[in-house]
């Protein structure tokens, strides 16, 4: 099974940028300080004029209203962000841990909101940004969870509970899909059918993601790729930490862990 093929939004990098980074799967919490510094200190301390996260910056999101919370992770990692926009441009897109990541966060924390998928012209080289788990479509369970989530229905009555209720229901999903993880399962990769035609449909010939957490670089055809980003985990052993960065001499992959 093919995934649908969607309309992508493109953005042109200003010609004034020399160089680009990509991230992802940070999967941002409280109970994870050394990733949160880590991403702090990258924020404030890297060359490039524009960040790009494509999704699961946060572990889990539930509902923008939770920057109103005083003192909350949320408000706190949203000071961060602001902070950093005044010295650079962030894009944010949002993947399936932070799928309500909306406008309202958006606008508070400075950053420039991208639909997934959505097409990055660097200079004479089109870039097809996602978070990528549209592109898993042998997962079939999740798929069909990922169609229900992302219902007007769903969403407007998810987003209706007290925030106190919606903290405690996204723990226990969470709860639930760590249980269910086995040291030897196998999850879905990217589908290479389905990629190829989001990249032939885009005018792109290069697709960066995240989501499988599985960083490489694959060739679906001639002409035509893919590069995996990383996730971030600086409690693993090794750590995990890892930009890739885009520049006049094309992508490289920057351990910051």
């Amino acid at each position: 099974m093919l995934a649908t093929v969607p309309r992508f939004e493109e953005f042109a990098a200003p010609s004034h940028w020399r160089t680009v980074d990509f991230i992802s799967d940070l999967h941002l919490h409280l109970g994870d300080a050394a990733t949160v510094a880590t991403w702090q200190r990258y924020l404030h301390s890297t060359p490039a004029d524009a960040v790009f996260m494509l999704g699961d910056l946060f572990e889990v999101w539930v509902g923008d209203d939770a920057l109103a919370e005083v003192g909350s992770f949320e408000a706190e990692c949203a000071s961060v962000l602001h902070a950093v926009a005044q010295q650079r441009a962030l894009f944010f897109l949002p993947g399936n841990r932070d799928f309500l990541f909306g406008q309202r966060a958006a606008q508070h924390c400075g950053l420039h909101l991208l639909s997934d998928p959505c097409v990055l012209q660097w200079r004479q080289q089109r870039y097809l940004l996602s978070h990528g788990d549209a592109l898993c479509v042998d997962d079939v369970d999740y798929q069909r969870f990922r169609l229900v989530a992302r219902s007007a229905a769903w969403r407007d009555a998810f987003l209706a509970q007290p925030l106190a209720q919606r903290r405690t229901h996204a723990r226990q999903m969470r709860q639930a899909s760590e249980a269910r993880k086995q040291p030897a399962t196998f999850y879905p990769d990217v589908d290479a059918p389905s990629a190829i035609a989001w990249l032939q449909a885009a005018g792109a010939s290069s697709l960066i993601h995240g989501h499988t957490h599985r960083p490489a670089e694959h060739t679906l055809a001639p002409h035509l790729s893919r590069t995996v980003l990383s996730d971030w985990d600086l409690l693993a052993q090794p750590p995990r930490a890892e930009v890739l960065r885009l520049d006049g001499h094309g992508l490289q992959r920057i351990a910051l862990a």
